[in-house]
C-alpha cells in the first residue's frame, strides 16, 4: 500500500511540477525574446513618457504593443503584474518530488554502493548540501565579478567551471540517475533563488523609491537583468538533466559526468542561438545560427560516443532459448520481481510471468536501460542483448 500511495504522490507532484515549470519557463522565454526584440520608439509622445523600447506583435486575433521603460515610468501604474509565483511553485513542487523519490527512498534511489558506500543519512545531507553550496558559490561569484569589466563573461566562465566540478563530484558520490537530477536541481535552485533574493526584491525597492518620491537607483534593474539572463541560460541544461532520468544510457555511461556536461553545454549553446537570433532579427542583421549548429553537433558527437558496439553477425543472429532468458531474468530481475516483493506489480519468477511482461522487460532493460535500478544486479550488455534477441524474435516461452 505504501508503494501505491507513493506512486500517486509521485504522479500528482510531477504533474504539478511540469505545469508550473511550463508557466515559469514560458514567461521567462517570452521576456528574453521581448528584451532582445524591442526597437527604439519613434513617436514623440512615447519618448516623452520615457519609453526606451517597444514591439508590435499580432496574436490571437489582436495586436499587442508592449513598451519598456528603462529603470521606471514617470508615474507608477495602479495595477502591476508580478512574475514570481511560477518560480516559487516550480521549486517547491520540484523539491517535494525530489524528497518523495530520492530523499525518502535514499537507499534505493540516491545511493549506489558501487559508486560510494555510505549511509542514507549521509547521502541525504550531502544532496541537500549540493543545493545550498552551489547557490552560495554562484551568488558569491556574481557579487565578486559581476559588476567589473567583462563581468558577464568572467561570471559565465567561472560558473561553468563550478558546474563541471559539481557534475563530476555528484557522479562520484551518488547513483548516476540521482547525480544527473541533483546537478539539475542545484542549478534550478539557483534560478529560483535569483528570483527570490535579487529580482523581486530589486523590483520592490524600485517601487518603494518611486512611492517615496526618491530617485530610482538603476543598479537594482541591472542586477535583476543580469540574474534573469543567467536563468535563461540555465534553463535548457536544467531540463536536460531533469529528463535524463528516463534514459539509462546517459547516466549509466562510463564517464557519465562528462556526458552530462556535454549535453548541458549543448543546451546552453542552443539557448544562446535563440537569444542572439531575437536581437539579430530586431536589428536587421544576419542570424548567427552557428551556435545552434555547434550545440547540435555536440549532441551528435555524444550520440556517436555512446553508440553500442556492433555485434558480429553470427552472434547477433544466434537464436536465443527461453532457458537463456530465464537464466538472465532469474539472476538479474527476480530479486525485485517475485511473489513476496513483486515491485510495481510485476512478477518474473515463472515462465508465465516472464511471457506476460515481455514488453515491459524489453522496454525497461533493453531500450531504456533503466532496470535493474542503478544496475544493482550488474546486468551486462551481453545479457541485455539476449533479452533483445528473444523479444524481437517473438518472445516465445
Amino acid at each position: 500500500m505504501e508503494a501505491y500511495v507513493l506512486d500517486w504522490v509521485n504522479l500528482l507532484l510531477r504533474w504539478a511540477h511540469v505545469v508550473v515549470a511550463i508557466a515559469w519557463i514560458g514567461s521567462s522565454f517570452y521576456f528574453v525574446f521581448l528584451d532582445n526584440s524591442l526597437l527604439k520608439p519613434e513617436a514623440p509622445e512615447l519618448k516623452d513618457k520615457g519609453v526606451d523600447g517597444e514591439l508590435w506583435a499580432v496574436h490571437g486575433g489582436g495586436f499587442y504593443n508592449p513598451q519598456k521603460y528603462m529603470v521606471a515610468p514617470k508615474s507608477l501604474p495602479a495595477h502591476l503584474h508580478w512574475f514570481y509565483w511560477e518560480s516559487y511553485s516550480t521549486w517547491l513542487t520540484g523539491f517535494a518530488l525530489f524528497t518523495v523519490l530520492y530523499l525518502w527512498q535514499a537507499s534505493t534511489f540516491l545511493i549506489d554502493q558501487r559508486v560510494h558506500a555510505w549511509s542514507p543519512a549521509g547521502a541525504i545531507a550531502a544532496a541537500l548540501a549540493f543545493l545550498a553550496v552551489f547557490w552560495l558559490v554562484y551568488d558569491g561569484i556574481c557579487r565578486a565579478f559581476g559588476r567589473g569589466i567583462h563581468g558577464d563573461r568572467i561570471v559565465g566562465a567561472v560558473v561553468a567551471v563550478v558546474v563541471v566540478v559539481g557534475a563530476w563530484l555528484a557522479c562520484q558520490l551518488f547513483a548516476g540517475r540521482a547525480a544527473f537530477l541533483l546537478v539539475g536541481a542545484m542549478m534550478a535552485t539557483a534560478m529560483s533563488a535569483n528570483v527570490f533574493f535579487w529580482i523581486i526584491p530589486g523590483q520592490r525597492t524600485v517601487i518603494a523609491q518611486m512611492r517615496a518620491g526618491q530617485p530610482v537607483d538603476p543598479v537594482h534593474g541591472q542586477r535583476a537583468k543580469q540574474r534573469s539572463v543567467h536563468n535563461t541560460y540555465f534553463t535548457l541544461p536544467v531540463l536536460a538533466a531533469m529528463l535524463s532520468n528516463h534514459y539509462g544510457f546517459l547516466y549509466g555511461a562510463p564517464h557519465n559526468w562528462a556526458v552530462l556536461v556535454l549535453v548541458m553545454g549543448a543546451g546552453a549553446l542552443i539557448r544562446h542561438a535563440f537569444v542572439v537570433r531575437h536581437k539579430a532579427l530586431a536589428q536587421g542583421r544576419r542570424v548567427p545560427w552557428e551556435f545552434a549548429v555547434a550545440g547540435t553537433a555536440l549532441l551528435a558527437g555524444v550520440a556517436v560516443w555512446l553508440a553500442p558496439a556492433s555485434k558480429p553477425a553470427a552472434q547477433a543472429s544466434q537464436p536465443v532459448t527461453f532457458a537463456q532468458v530465464q537464466q538472465v531474468v532469474g539472476t538479474r530481475c527476480v530479486m525485485c520481481h517475485n511473489e513476496q516483493l513483486a515491485s510495481k506489480g510485476v512478477r518474473l519468477d515463472s515462465p508465465q510471468g516472464i511471457a506476460a511482461h515481455a514488453q515491459q522487460v524489453y522496454q525497461q532493460a533493453v531500450v531504456l536501460k533503466l532496470m535493474p535500478l542503478n544496475n544493482a544486479t550488474q546486468i551486462s550488455d551481453d545479457e541485455r542483448a539476449v533479452l533483445k534477441r528473444w523479444y524481437e524474435a517473438g518472445a516465445h516461452p
